[in-house]
């Protein structure tokens, strides 16, 4: 068996950098790079699943058109298509022998100390194998201290390194105070999404989501919008505080490193109905069986 160097690749993993495929244990990059600096770069979370007409990378068109939007609003300059990141994506899955992955494409800058934009724009595509990102028990969750950024402050709808800083900070209170994650409040006090998924509450078999604007469209929060208008199950965006979650019947995460999460209480208050009652628990099976035969 090969040993791993780490959980995320071992001395026969490829990826791709710049052009070539390449073992990951020789990849690297400039330790003056301004990604690694200032947080300047951009990513995505994919995942490919063995499905019934074989290895799909589950809305991989909306996934690089995404990280191409947040390239643009960056001020980086990625001279890929969105089909071509596909393709290169599929033989990365092939050379890897991977069905079932979760797979990271990174943009990365080249060499800059000062704060404007650099011609320079590395890309790195890598995939392992991972499971649910929160695992498959029913979360325990806080209201964090710690705010979404403001809108104002930075493109909150692009997935840029950087601001991932606020997730750590917001995950690790969580921990530390006995929680499994966070749930994340924006500038207004109303709730805004979790520090890397997006958030659901279900109230008499209607849901209801943060609406866009301070949180990130999360392709899986637009599945499963989808999917529940194809049960006829109503989906409410608007505001709320969380004092509305204490009524609540559940609540669920949504995400591609998550999938669908169900959550069990609030600053320690259960929801009134087991999960597996739930709309929440319904979508997440349809969500599976999505990603599982149709791609």
């Amino acid at each position: 068996m090969t040993k791993p160097l780490y959980m995320y690749y071992n001395e026969n993993t490829i990826v791709f950098l710049n052009g070539k495929f390449i073992r990951a244990k020789n990849a690297n990059s400039s330790l003056y790079g301004q990604t690694l600096h200032y947080g300047n770069g951009v990513f995505e979370g994919i995942r490919s699943y063995n499905t019934s007409i074989g290895v799909k990378i589950f809305k991989a068109k909306e996934h690089f058109e995404r990280l191409l939007y947040s390239a643009k609003k960056m001020h980086i300059k990625l001279n890929y298509s969105s089909d071509e990141l596909t393709k290169i994506t599929y033989q990365v899955l092939k050379k890897n022998n991977l069905g079932d992955a979760y797979i990271r494409p990174l943009v990365y800058l080249g060499a800059n100390m000062s704060l404007t934009p650099t011609d320079e724009a590395n890309l790195f595509i890598s995939a392992w194998e991972w499971g649910k990102y929160l695992g498959d028990k029913q979360l325990n969750i806080m209201v964090s201290s710690f705010q979404r950024p403001n809108p104002k402050s930075c493109h909150v709808d692009a997935k840029v390194s950087g601001h991932y800083t606020n997730s750590i900070l917001a995950t690790t209170e969580a921990k530390q105070k006995g929680f499994d994650e966070a749930l994340m409040l924006d500038m207004n006090g109303f709730v805004a999404e979790g520090p890397g998924a997006n958030f659901f509450f279900e109230k008499n078999g209607i849901l209801f989501t943060p609406p866009l604007g301070n949180i990130l469209p999360g392709i899986t929060r637009a599945t499963i919008i989808e999917l529940a208008g194809n049960l006829n199950i109503e989906v409410t965006e608007r505001f709320f505080k969380p004092s509305e979650l204490i009524t609540a019947d559940g609540a669920f995460f949504t995400g591609t490193a998550a999938e669908v999460a169900g959550i069990n209480s609030v600053d320690g208050v259960k929801f009134k109905v087991k999960w597996k009652k739930t709309k929440g628990f319904l979508l997440a099976n349809e969500y599976r069986k999505k990603v599982s035969f149709s791609g």
